[in-house]
């Protein structure tokens, strides 16, 4: 009786353990060190090693249109890049994303300016990773005959998991670009057939944020400059990707209103703040003299949050930041 009373306890034991494992998302422990690793522009990389996702993926760096109010760029000496206009055939830099980009399980898609998605149907195409982003977005990705099995589109307010790692959808805003004139309802039809223009690829199509669970951490993360302020309420990210281009300055309070509704992050990290018409190697000494008034308003903001500004292809790793 004894023998079999010590077997029924084991047995018990086991199927605790294997219930609690079922019942436990994959996504909320730390498990593995997560990195972060700036691309330009609002491009980001995020792995554990297992998995990598690509948020706005952009390494081209072409010259295209600037955004409004945005002088264009001068290229330098022995800048020999394409100069394009709206009604050109955008052409990535395959050479470029190749040379940074092996791997995609996920690549998540703000919007579908040219500086979000450009790249996004090669690496697609290459990695076979899943597309998430809005009907525009995904028209862009049909264009290029991206798999319909590769493609979840979404509107905001989703929220999914996926295994590895679980996301929110959330409705967000682009931001109040030419003073505040800047609106688009735009969004890139279906039944396109590539090569685009870059006007055909460029329509808004919407706006959105992701809050990605990965590995025990909370990241949320912007493509644009805006937000809207209940959509972001109580979401308590230990680490935000915050839109920090000159234009946040047009909304009121655009950096205090946001950390106060996060319940101040741990890690503030500016992004899509880089002049991302210049190549790779040249100095964004004044990108970064002009992002010093974001990292002042953080501090002022949020004074026990650290502020990092990413340096391109640097790795970031999330294990060493506390709460």
């Amino acid at each position: 009786m004894k023998r079999l009373a010590a077997l029924i306890c084991t047995f018990v034991a086991i199927a605790a353990c294997s219930l609690v494992a079922q019942q436990t998302p994959s996504s909320g422990a730390k498990n593995a060190q997560t990195t972060l690793e700036y691309m330009g522009a609002a491009g980001w990389r995020i792995t554990d090693g297992t998995t990598v996702i690509l948020v706005d993926p952009y390494l081209s760096r072409i010259l295209g249109p600037p955004p409004p109010l945005v002088p264009p760029y001068t290229r330098l000496p022995g800048d020999t890049r394409q100069v394009y206009g709206w009604n050109d055939v955008a052409v990535p830099d395959v050479a470029a994303i190749d040379a940074r980009v092996s791997r995609a399980d996920y690549v998540l898609v703000t919007h579908t300016h040219y500086d979000h998605v450009l790249d996004v149907p090669h690496i697609a195409l290459k990695t076979r990773g899943t597309v998430i982003g809005t009907e525009s977005t995904q028209n862009v990705m049909r264009a290029y005959k991206v798999p319909e099995g590769q493609l979840i589109t979404v509107r905001g307010g989703e929220d999914y998991d996926f295994g590895a790692f679980s996301v929110r959808v959330i409705p967000s805003l682009h931001s109040p670009l030419d003073h505040k004139h800047y609106f688009s309802s735009e969004t890139a039809p279906a039944g396109m057939k590539a090569p685009l223009t870059l006007e055909q690829m460029h329509p808004e199509g919407g706006t959105l944020a992701y809050l990605i669970r990965f590995q025990g951490h909370k990241i949320l993360v912007f493509g644009g400059m805006n937000y809207i302020e209940r959509e972001i309420e109580g979401l308590e990210p230990d680490v935000v990707l915050v839109g920090a281009g000159g234009s946040r300055r047009e909304s009121y309070d655009y950096t205090g209103r946001l950390l106060r509704a996060l319940h101040f992050p741990a890690l503030v990290i500016p992004t899509h703040w880089d002049n991302f018409f210049a190549p790779y190697g040249v100095s964004q000494k004044s990108s970064e003299d002009a992002l010093q008034p974001f990292v002042l308003e953080v501090r002022a903001a949020s004074p026990n949050s650290k502020v990092i500004v990413p340096k391109y292809f640097e790795l970031i790793p999330l294990e060493t930041v506390t709460k």
